[in-house]
Parts: C-alpha cells; structure tokens; sequence
C-alpha cells in the first residue's frame, strides 16, 4: 500500500503577547431564511429578488426540536491561527468523525479502505475498521468515502459506511464494534443496505450522515462524465444525483420514512433531494438541524446549497439545467419546473474540486 505522510490539523489560537495557544470559542452560523426558488424557465438574471419559497411545514413529530443559532458576533482573524499536526502517516485521510459516545476519539476515513482511531492524541497502530479487500479504490474519486455513526451508538455499536467495492459500485453498508474491544470493529458484521451501480468511475458522492430526524441520509453523485449523460441529476427513476433518506432503524434493510416525498409513488421512494451534480459533503448544523451541502460543479462553478431545518423533501437543485446560478444544459428546462439556487457559488478562479 503507497505510503503517504499527510497531516491532520487543527485551529490553534495564539493568545496576543503570549506563547501558548488556545482554543477558539465555538460561534455559530447565521441563520439564513429559506432559499427562494427559481421561477420556471427564468434564467438566473431574471429571477426576482422578491420571490419567496413557500413556508416549510412544521416539524414531524419524529424530528427533535432544534433551537435557533445565535448570529454570531464576527468571523475570527485567520491571522490569529496557526497550523500544527495532529496525527502523520496516514493513507489518502478524507474525513474526521466523533462518534458521540463520550470517548473523546477521533476516527479517520483512509480512502483506501481502514478507519483509523486518534486517541489521546495519539494514532492507534490496529485500525477501527480494515475493508480494503472490498474496495475499490482508483487514487481519484472511489474508495471509502463517508462514515456514520447511529445516534445510539453507545448502545447498539452500529455505524455505517460508504464505499466504492472492486467493481466501482457504490455500497452502504452497516457494521458492529466487536464485542471484547470497543477499539476494533468486525468486518464479518457487515450488513448491506444499497448497492448502486455506478456507470462511470467517477461522481460518487460519498456523504453519509444521520440528520436530527434520526434517519440516515446518504449523498449520490450523477454516476459521472461529464455534463450528466444520463439525465440521472433530474430523473426521479433513479438514485443517482440524490440525497437519499432512508430508516435503517427499521425494516429489511431499511424502511421508507412516511414523509419522503416520493414514498407513494412519483419516484425512487428513497429519494429526498434530487437535481445534484456530486454532493461529496453535506452536514446538518448541530444546533439549528439546517443542512448544508458541498455540490461539486462542472468546468466553471461550485456551489453550496442549504435546507432550513423542517423544509419539505423534495427539493430540485437543477443539475444538469444549471451549474451554479448560470444556465449550464443546451436544453432549456421544461415548462413549470422550479428549482431552487444555491446559498452562494464560487468560480474556479477562487479553486475548483477537481471532482
């Protein structure tokens, strides 16, 4: 296995006219108001800045109840901050997680197929979790890519995962912790939710998270090449350039929540967000339930695209018609189609994802 020294870090904050650095408060996001939908074939330029979504509805009962974030007081001076590493020798690390059961551990995603444990400071030699003889990893966008810990972790010891196998076919699957070591996981517990087959090497997705509803959601990107060649981003007859949301407390495999939008018919009763090009990351704010999701743009355009908490399944983010605020697809879209516009873009004079 390639050998790749890369580093964790972490925020420090230097302390004016001293040495030791602390840590930075905690402030939280604003709170945006709901993203306004794009009138039918209006083109960005054309929208009017006084159209309004429709309110969401009220939380189901089986959603906690989210307080609201304060706005916070000021973004901190990045001059303020220095680097220092956490954690060396790691292979192809992608992603930080914290499984909520009070150990005060840090599990690391290696894209090659291990979770790693960081404890007490310090990188455990066994991993967590060793795949790698089931997945396929191409150095570029397949591998182990997203991890999720259930909310009764501490109880039940089920996460789950999502990853690319040998065939390049997107996996979520469900493990257990083993029995005698709270520091090692059984590769024979797993347990198959989905597999998807993906068409392309490419667009994978990656996002696993369970939301404040207690279900999981899972990010699919369009399945890849360029431009969306399938029409997967719009169609509602497949996973595929979808925020998936699913019950995996119940049912075999897993159960369709009752307020899916597509739970009677109309589309892949899983489906709860669609029009999404390659949403690699997605997170719900811890104190206001919103969600937040990193689509990977085309040639010019990333976005960021936002859901306040309670806001209805159903949402179309308009991949392939647009990438970003701009007209992307040489087909216009059809009559009566509203989509709704990122909370903010940025063009690939600023970076691109390269995914």
């Amino acid at each position: 296995m390639r050998s790749v020294l890369l580093f964790l870090f972490v925020f420090l904050l230097v302390a004016c006219g001293g040495t030791t650095p602390t840590v930075l408060p905690f402030t939280s996001v604003p709170v945006y108001s709901t993203p306004s939908p794009r009138p039918p074939n209006l083109s960005p330029s054309e929208t009017s800045a006084t159209t309004s979504a429709p309110a969401a509805p009220a939380p189901s009962s089986s959603t906690a109840t989210i307080p609201s974030a304060a706005n916070p007081s000021g973004f901190p001076n990045p001059q303020a901050y220095v680097w220092q590493p956490v954690a060396t020798n790691l292979d192809q690390p992608i992603g930080i997680f914290n499984a909520g059961d009070g150990s005060n551990r840090l599990f690391i995603i290696e894209q090659t197929g291990k979770i790693r444990i960081l404890k007490d400071g310090l990188l455990l030699t066994a991993p967590f979790l060793d795949i790698t003889d089931r997945v396929g990893s191409n150095g570029s966008e397949r591998g182990l890519l997203g991890l999720a810990f259930h909310p009764n972790y501490a109880q039940n010891s089920n996460f789950s995962v999502n990853y690319t196998d040998k065939a390049g076919n997107t996996v979520i699957a469900r493990f257990s912790v083993s029995k005698n070591d709270p520091n090692q996981a059984d590769p024979n517990s797993e347990f198959r939710l989905l597999h998807i087959q993906q068409p392309y090497p490419n667009h994978n997705g990656g996002e696993v998270d369970f939301g404040p509803d207690g279900f999981l959601y899972l990010g699919l990107g369009d399945g890849g090449s360029q431009g969306d060649p399938h029409g997967n981003g719009q169609s509602l007859n497949t996973l595929l350039g979808k925020i998936l949301r699913i019950d995996v407390d119940h049912g075999q495999p897993y159960a369709i929540p009752s307020d899916n939008p597509f739970a009677k018919g109309g589309g892949k009763p899983e489906i709860w967000a669609y029009g999404l090009r390659n949403p690699w990351r997605f997170y719900f704010d811890r104190q206001t339930g919103d969600l937040y999701i990193g689509d990977v743009g085309q040639d010019l355009w990333e976005e960021i695209d936002f859901l306040p908490a309670g806001t209805p399944g159903g949402t179309n983010f308009g991949w392939n018609y647009f990438e970003g605020l701009h007209p992307y697809s040489n087909q216009p879209p059809p009559s009566g189609l509203v989509v709704v516009d990122p909370i903010t873009e940025y063009g690939h004079d600023l970076g691109g994802w390269l995914l």
